[in-house]
């Protein structure tokens, strides 16, 4: 079963349609790398954005200086809006003008909560969301009840899962003001069923806000036609920006112009050039915009995004898939007769990019495969997850690291 399953390895990676991709990214040195599976942390860098940054420093940044900011055929001064406007397209399923790259995760989340939650009428004073959801969330929501006199309905969700319409349906009503979940689950890589649950929360007269940091790039959605409020993702997951790369956010146009984010700086100023008293939003999705634009973090961002253009979101999807329902299958065979438990969804539909397994010892287990060259990561208490990037891992490197966790477990 083994000898064959490995084969079966070898015979999709000839097979795979997007495996050529692999040579556009900057390789690791020798040695250091059996199997790279943590693409869904931090995605591995690409030759373009390699390329892109020397030239920005020798040419755009070296040579043009502070002209860059306005002058010539690409100035930086657009490039929040254009950025966003690239991961619109290439993965969100979102017309222009509604996308803006800017600050971390964090800061972009808590200028969309903030902001939602400040817009919402009187007598409408909770905020939704489940006890598995990513830490950073949950952090950031409970800061900003505090700032706020708001309440936390929380939705106890099953670590190995996630968060359901039925789970939604049962705790919206006439006092909730906003609603906080993630497409995909970081632990499980539960995939929540965006549209259904946004008509939820909308038929109940709330606003929902969708995490996007473990979908974007892997899982196609259609945030437009699906009616969805508000989204924040990383970029330096699936879209390979880079570690410290910025997050993007985006605004339904028509909440554009009536939600106003708290960080009121002067980039996102209405002519911040003036430097006059007083600040006077910029008009559509600049206004999330607040301080300097970070240039240097979005020339990965760039690289990567049109990478995923090339590649088709749709196609990276298939491939994921079958990255993890082959995961899945080494799974069963070989790790789970060792007491190895699954703690993702087996239906493809309900799955993201990548797959928990867990075992009591497992914390072990997984530096044992950092010190071999098999990188996954760890959460606690008891799951290694293995984090399946379409455009960098072959499925000869699921069986090699299957192959390392089983020869550990003895």
């Amino acid at each position: 079963m083994i000898d064959e399953l490995v084969r079966r390895a070898m015979d999709l990676d000839l097979d795979d349609p997007l495996q050529h991709f692999l040579d556009d990214f900057v390789p690791a040195k020798q040695g250091r790398l059996a199997a790279y599976l943590d693409g869904n942390s931090l995605g591995r860098p690409t030759k373009a954005a390699q390329s892109a940054l020397a030239e920005l420093v020798t040419d755009a940044w070296g040579s043009e200086l502070i002209r860059g900011w306005t002058d010539g055929d690409d100035p930086w001064m657009q490039w929040p809006e254009q950025t966003g406007d690239l991961i619109a397209d290439a993965c969100l399923g979102a017309a222009d003008g509604q996308t803006v790259v800017a600050d971390s995760t964090t800061v972009m989340l808590y200028k969309l909560a903030r902001a939602a939650v400040d817009a919402a009428p009187d007598g409408r004073d909770e905020i939704v969301l489940d006890t598995d959801n990513f830490p950073t969330d949950r952090y950031v929501l409970e800061g900003i009840s505090r700032e706020r006199g708001f309440n936390l309905r929380w939705i106890d969700a099953d670590p190995d899962t996630g968060v359901t319409p039925d789970q939604i349906a049962a705790v919206v009503g006439e006092r909730t003001a906003l609603v906080v979940l993630s497409h995909v689950a970081y632990r499980s890589a539960w995939l929540a069923d965006m549209p259904a649950i946004t008509k939820i929360v909308h038929d109940a007269g709330a606003l929902v806000l969708w995490d996007l940091c473990h979908s974007v790039g892997v899982v196609p959605m259609q945030l437009d036609e699906w009616g969805v409020d508000l989204a924040v993702g990383c970029t330096y997951k699936y879209l390979n920006g880079g570690p410290g790369a910025p997050a993007f956010g985006y605004v339904a146009r028509r909440h554009q112009g009536n939600l106003r984010q708290p960080i009121h700086g002067w980039m996102g100023r209405a002519e911040p050039f003036e430097m006059a008293p007083g600040y006077v939003p910029a008009g559509g999705i600049r206004s999330l915009v607040s301080g300097t634009p970070p240039i240097v973090g979005m020339v990965p961002v760039r690289a990567g995004v049109q990478m995923v253009q090339r590649a088709k979101v749709e196609a990276i999807r298939e491939k994921s898939v079958a990255l993890t329902e082959f995961a899945i299958e080494v799974h069963d065979a070989w790790l789970a007769p060792l007491g190895v438990r699954l703690a993702s969804p087996r239906d493809a539909k309900r799955r993201g990019g990548h797959i928990t397994l867990c075992r009591n010892d497992f914390r072990e287990v997984y530096r044992q495969l950092w010190d071999d060259g098999v990188i996954p990561d760890f959460r606690a208490p008891d799951g290694i997850r293995i984090g399946l990037a379409p455009l960098t891992t072959r499925f000869t490197d699921v069986t090699t690291s299957m192959e390392l966790i089983r020869g550990s477990l003895g």
